[in-house]
């Protein structure tokens, strides 16, 4: 289990981190995996790179019940809410560095970034996603639509910020 937990565990932090910004709560979420993965691994049938994603699957599914549960406010806002100030087109996010992505990321509103990390890095569908939250297809779209254009934005001021020290 050591050497299973040695070898994973870096990659499943970063995981973790794309959903739960607090190195705490990322902790938390972490050791609640990592009782799930250990108590059932037994079960487990496959290749390295099956248990992997296997592992990934339940600490995306532990971070998604952690958000859910800490919540106050609805997780996902309605379909209005986006931003009055959509950019035409979505810049490429080619040429900037990824912790700086990583970091855009992290400051969407929590229910932008689940959904903009299920749909992106999971490769879920809208559907899929509706059925993992409990929300609506069409919410789902909005939220990620909202997601695009919150990191549209980002890139632009990014890109505007380093024209200007050069």
């Amino acid at each position: 289990m050591k050497s299973i937990y040695d070898s994973h565990v870096r990659y499943l932090t970063a995981v973790c981190l794309r959903y739960i910004p607090s190195e705490d709560e990322t902790k938390d979420v972490l050791q609640e995996a990592f009782i799930k993965i250990f108590s059932s691994i037994g079960t487990f049938r496959g290749s390295d790179s099956a248990l992997r994603a296997w592992m990934r699957r339940i600490v995306v599914n532990e971070a998604l019940m952690h958000l859910r549960r800490r919540s106050k406010d609805p997780l996902f806002l309605g379909d209005n809410a986006l931003p009055h100030d959509v950019p035409e087109e979505d810049p490429e996010p080619e040429g900037i560095p990824p912790d700086v992505l990583q970091q855009m990321i992290m400051r969407l509103p929590e229910g932008c970034r689940a959904i903009f990390n299920l749909y992106v890095f999971e490769q879920k569908s809208h559907k899929e996603i509706a059925r993992l939250l409990g929300i609506k297809e069409n919410s789902s779209t909005s939220q990620f639509h909202r997601a695009k254009s919150l990191m549209a934005s980002m890139i632009k001021d990014y890109r505007d910020a380093q024209r200007l020290e050069k």
